[in-house]
């Protein structure tokens, strides 16, 4: 007999922290690309820009599967 595991009811305000999060993580990314190409950072802070950059990066790609994994359990 297979036992049926119910996904815990997500809340409004987390589906609204995670939009935000999308889209400000978003923002950040284009932002440090727009001032980068313009040479907007000295040395020094390279490595530091760049580190922000590829966590906003880490963090959308992690919002992209789970909103993907929730759409692809919505209709099933």
């Amino acid at each position: 007999m297979t036992k049926k595991v119910e996904q815990p009811a997500v809340s409004e305000n987390y589906e609204q922290i995670v939009e935000l999060s999308n889209r400000c993580t978003r923002s950040i990314v284009a932002v440090i690309d727009t001032i980068a190409s313009r040479g907007g950072f000295r040395g020094e802070e390279l490595a530091t820009i760049g580190q922000l950059r590829d966590q906003g990066i880490s963090l959308i790609q992690l919002i992209e599967e789970e909103q993907g994994a929730t759409a692809q359990g919505a209709s099933e």
